[in-house]
């Protein structure tokens, strides 16, 4: 059984390294890994090349391309029974294949396996949080059932696309989470690529749990997902959403929105592109699903946002809540504007009252929106490398600090 492991990646070099380590360091050997650079100034090349193994491939885009474009060049290149996608910052854990392998035996070839994962911020990434910080994640409430890997049934599936088209995060879109088999993936070739629309690990994890036939769900941390000083991440939970889109270069729709345009609002990219993403769900899959998508929810998840940036973030600006009440309905400005206004000005004394800042707990609005596990571990990490060589996955236990370390 041969597994691939997908690193999309543009000017990290010295993460991807990382990355490439917790793939070669596994004790399984039938495993290749695609790396598609997406037209870096760095020579990724001259690395691939110095370390001489056949099963690291390098392929790379003649052109800066959107990271759609890139995640399905490194898709196509790639010839595993079994694919996941990684960040060029993230990582796998001790013993991922092996494990992989024996559960996929087990449970007769499942279309997808969906794991837990850590979620790892290297230090100075995070506000508050200077030595960074790991935490177990997995937001999906099918990791309540058992402690043990289960089949979940089908219906549950359609329930999570359902909550997905009505903007409530009942599992994570991250395809990391993922292990994908390949015929799955061929599956929904007439469908056109895998992934789709400007957030790609959102489309493609609703279709894999609106259309797999068997998903195995992993209650236990198999990768690690960082966030490091040049990830979304880090530009989004610092505030810097725009430079994050820039980044991703993503925001190039590729479906028609003209049927959008009087349903989407300023606001925030994240929601607009989760819309677009249920919209080209909804497009190639609609006969499947037994329920529309839930525009007004978007809508007020939009105003909601500008508001408590305006009253309380202060990233939005009096000319952007301006705009926005610009393209709200009357009943919206009646109904949301008037409830949000007030509840935020409380919300405003309160603080002022009782000299509470909103920043002093940055990482309360976080734990909220990953749902993640509040075991903590409080050791230093440097980089995701020590993350993968100290800490066991399969165990409840952190391992003990190296000796020397």
């Amino acid at each position: 059984m041969k597994f691939s492991v997908l690193l999309p990646t543009r000017n990290r070099l010295d993460l991807l390294k990382l990355a490439v380590e917790t793939v070669r360091r596994q004790d399984y050997g039938e495993w290749e890994a695609i790396i598609s650079d997406n037209f870096s100034d760095q020579d990724v090349e001259g690395y691939v090349r110095s370390i001489g193994d056949r099963r690291i491939k390098y392929y790379r885009t003649d052109r800066f391309v959107p990271v759609t474009e890139n995640w399905n060049l490194a898709l196509e290149k790639s010839s595993g029974d079994y694919v996941i996608m990684l960040g060029d910052d993230d990582g796998l854990m001790r013993g991922y294949f092996a494990t992989a392998r024996s559960l996929i035996e087990k449970f007769k070839f499942p279309d997808l396996l969906y794991s837990k994962a850590y979620l790892y911020a290297y230090p100075g990434v995070m506000p508050g949080y200077p030595d960074g910080f790991l935490v177990e994640t997995g937001c999906g409430r099918f990791f309540r059932l058992s402690d043990e890997p289960f089949l979940l049934d089908r219906r549950e599936g359609k329930k999570l696309v359902r909550d997905s088209m009505n903007f409530r995060l009942s599992f994570d879109y991250n395809m990391q989470y993922s292990l994908v088999r390949r015929e799955f993936i061929d599956s929904t070739r007439a469908k056109g690529s895998f992934f789709q629309s400007p957030y790609p690990d959102y489309y493609a994890s609703n279709v894999l749990f609106l259309k797999a036939k068997t998903i195995l769900i992993i209650p236990k941390p198999l990768v690690a997902i960082g966030i490091s000083p040049k990830s979304f991440g880090y530009f989004y939970f610092n505030k810097r959403e725009r430079q994050g889109t820039e980044f991703l270069k993503n925001l190039s729709p590729q479906i028609d929105i003209g049927h959008l345009r009087d349903i989407i609002l300023p606001g925030t990219d994240m929601n607009t592109s989760w819309l677009l993403a249920m919209e080209t769900l909804k497009l190639n899959y609609g006969s499947d699903l037994d329920s529309g998508i839930n525009h007004r929810r978007y809508r007020y998840l939009q105003i909601s946002h500008v508001f408590r940036e305006y009253f309380l973030g202060k990233s939005v600006s009096k000319d952007d809540l301006r705009n926005l009440l610009d393209h709200m309905h009357a009943w919206e400005k009646l109904v949301f504007a008037s409830t949000l206004t007030v509840e935020l000005a409380l919300h405003s004394l309160y603080r002022k009252i009782k000299r509470w800042k909103i920043a002093a707990k940055p990482f309360a609005a976080f734990e909220r929106f990953l749902n993640v596990n509040r075991k903590m571990n409080e050791r230093r990490f440097n980089n995701i490398l020590e993350v993968f060589e100290q800490v066991d996955p399969l165990d409840d236990r952190l391992d003990p600090p190296h000796a020397g370390r």
